[in-house]
C-alpha cells in the first residue's frame, strides 16, 4: 500500500524544485493572455517572453549545487541539467532578440503572439527533456517540445517551403516517436519498469537477454538521434532548416540539440552504467553490450556524410544545416568514450557552438533581409560592401572550422583529448580528417566575401547600429573564449557528474 504522507512530502519537495520550469508555464499563460487582449502590439508577448526567461535563469541560478530526485524520479535536478538548462534558456532569449530583426517573420504576420508563446512552449519542453530520467517522462518532454517546433517550422506558411518544412518534419518526428515508444515497451518488458533508476538497478543483478536489450537501447538511440540530426537520423534535417524562418533555424541547431545530446547522456549514464566510478572518472558498463563503439559508428557516420554532403551545397542556410549534422559528428565522438572527461568536453563545446553558429545564423539572417536571398554566391563582396558584417562572420566561420584563435578551437580540442586520452586515437584521426574537409565549404563563402565581385564594394549594405551589436555581441566572446577560456573549463568540469543518486 502506498503511503500518503510519503507522496505528498516528495510532492512539495518537487513542486519546489520545479521553479524554473514554473516560471515558464506561467509566462506561457501571461504571454497567450497578452496577445489576445492586446493585439495591436506586435513585440509585446516578445517582451514578456523575454521577461519570463530571465526570470527562469533567475531561479536556476538558485538550484546551483542542489542533487534532487524528484516527482517520484521522474526528474533529476543536477549540476549537468543546470548547465544544459542555461544553454536551452541563453539560445531561446537569443533567438527572441534576434526575431524582432527578422524581415521573413514581419512580411508574413502583423502579429507574432503566437510565435513568441510557441518558444517558450518549445523551451519548457527542453527543460523537461534535459532533467528526465523515466522512458515515458523522456518521451513526453520530446512530444511537448516536437509540437511547438513543428508550427514553428512552418510559421511563414505563406513560404511553399516552409509548410514542406513543417509536414516533413512533422512526418520524420511521428516515425521517430513510434520507434523509440517500440523500444521503450521492449526495455519495459526486460525490465519491468520504465525508470532509469530502477532499470540500472535491474540490469546490475540480474542476467538479461543481450539481443532485445541491444534492440531496445538502439530504437531508443534513435529516438534521441532525430533531436540530435545524428545519421542515418538526418533526413529531416537539411529541408526543414532550410524551410523554416532562419530564427528557427538557429534555434533548433542548438537548443534543440543541446536538449537531445542532454537527455542521451543520462539515458546512457543512468541507465548501462553502475553506480560506482573510478577516481578518474571512469564509467563502469553493466552487461556485455559495447555501447562505446555503437555511439562511436554513430559519431564517424554523422561527421562524415554532414562534411562532405556540406561541400555541395549551394544555399547558405543548407550549408549551414549539413554543417550542423556535422557538429553532432564531433559531439558524439565525446560522447562515445563515456566518462567524466567526455561528458565536461560536449559542455564545452555547446557553449562554444551556441555562440558561434547563432551569431553564423544572425549575419545569414542579415543578409537576406537586405539582399533577399541565401545563396552563397550573394555574398560576394560583402567583405567590402559591410566590413563589420563581414569580419563577424568571418570570426564564426573559422571558429566553425575549428582554427585558433577562436572558441570553437577550444571546443575541438577537448572533445579531441577526451577521446585520445581515451584511447580511442582511431576516432581521432576521423576527426581530424573531418575537420579538414570543413574547412573547405567555411573558406569558400569567406572567399567569396573577399574574393569575388569585389568591383561592387561601392555598392554599400547598411545594418542598423543596434544589429550589428548584436553581432559582435557573440563574435568578441568567441574570440575572447579562444584565448581565455579557463571559466567556462571550470564550470564545466563542475557541471560534468550525472547525479545517480544513492
Amino acid at each position: 500500500m502506498m503511503d500518503l504522507n510519503y507522496i505528498t512530502e516528495d510532492l512539495i519537495k518537487s513542486v519546489g524544485q520545479f521553479l524554473p520550469e514554473t516560471a515558464l508555464i506561467i509566462t506561457f499563460l501571461v504571454a497567450m493572455m497578452a496577445d489576445i487582449l492586446f493585439k495591436r502590439s506586435k513585440h509585446l508577448t516578445g517582451y514578456i517572453a523575454m521577461a519570463g526567461l530571465v526570470i527562469a535563469g533567475f531561479l536556476l541560478y538558485h538550484q546551483t549545487g542542489v542533487n534532487f530526485k524528484g516527482f517520484a524520479n521522474m526528474l533529476v535536478i543536477d549540476a549537468f541539467g543546470q548547465f544544459m538548462k542555461y544553454i536551452v534558456l541563453l539560445s531561446s532569449l537569443i533567438i527572441i532578440i534576434f526575431s524582432f530583426y527578422s524581415d521573413e517573420l514581419h512580411a508574413a504576420h502583423s502579429r507574432l503572439g503566437e510565435y513568441y508563446t510557441l518558444i517558450i512552449g518549445m523551451t519548457f519542453g527542453m527543460m523537461l527533456l534535459v532533467g528526465s530520467s523515466n522512458l515515458i517522462m523522456i518521451y513526453l518532454a520530446i512530444e511537448t517540445m516536437s509540437i511547438s517546433s513543428y508550427i514553428l517550422a512552418g510559421y511563414t506558411k505563406e513560404v511553399k517551403r516552409a509548410s514542406e518544412a513543417s509536414l516533413k518534419y512533422v512526418i520524420f518526428g511521428a516515425v521517430s516517436s513510434g520507434i523509440m515508444v517500440y523500444g521503450i515497451s521492449i526495455m519495459f518488458g526486460l525490465t519491468g519498469s520504465l525508470n532509469l533508476f530502477d532499470i540500472n538497478q535491474y540490469l546490475a543483478s540480474h542476467q538479461v537477454d543481450h539481443l532485445p536489450l541491444l534492440i531496445s537501447g538502439l530504437l531508443i538511440v534513435a529516438g534521441f538521434g532525430y533531436k540530435i540530426s545524428a545519421v542515418p537520423f538526418h533526413f529531416w534535417t537539411p529541408d526543414v532548416y532550410e524551410g523554416a524562418p532562419i530564427t528557427i533555424t538557429a534555434y533548433l541547431s542548438v537548443a534543440s540539440k543541446a536538449a537531445g545530446f542532454a537527455v542521451m547522456l543520462r539515458f546512457f549514464k543512468t541507465t548501462f552504467f553502475g553506480a560506482d566510478q573510478l577516481l578518474d572518472g571512469t564509467w563502469h558498463l553493466l552487461g556485455s553490450i559495447n555501447w562505446h563503439y555503437v555511439v562511436a559508428a554513430l559519431a564517424i557516420l554523422t561527421m562524415t556524410l554532414g562534411n562532405l554532403v556540406a561541400l555541395w551545397q549551394s544555399n547558405m542556410k543548407r550549408m549551414l544545416a549539413y554543417s550542423s549534422i556535422a557538429h553532432a559528428g564531433y559531439l558524439l565522438m565525446a560522447v562515445s568514450v563515456m566518462n567524466d572527461g567526455g561528458v565536461s568536453a560536449v559542455l564545452i563545446y555547446f557553449f562554444f557552438y551556441m555562440l558561434m553558429n547563432l551569431g553564423a545564423f544572425f549575419v545569414v539572417q542579415l543578409v537576406s533581409n537586405k539582399l533577399h536571398t541565401e545563396d552563397i554566391e550573394a555574398y560576394s563582396g560583402l567583405g567590402y560592401r559591410s566590413p563589420l558584417i563581414g569580419v563577424a562572420l568571418t570570426i564564426f566561420l573559422i571558429s566553425l572550422t575549428g582554427l585558433p584563435p577562436t572558441a570553437g578551437f577550444i571546443g575541438k580540442l577537448y572533445v579531441f583529448t577526451s577521446v585520445i586520452d581515451a584511447g580511442y586515437y582511431w576516432l581521432a584521426v576521423v576527426g581530424v580528417l573531418n575537420s579538414v574537409v570543413s574547412l573547405y565549404y567555411y573558406v569558400k563563402v569567406i572567399r567569396n566575401m573577399y574574393l569575388r565581385d569585389i568591383e561592387s564594394k561601392e555598392d554599400k549594405l547598411v545594418f542598423s547600429p543596434s544589429a550589428i551589436v548584436i553581432v559582435f555581441v557573440l563574435a568578441v566572446p568567441t574570440l575572447i573564449f579562444g584565448m581565455y577560456f579557463t571559466p567556462i573549463v571550470e564550470w564545466a568540469n563542475f557541471s560534468m557528474n550525472i547525479f545517480i543518486g544513492n
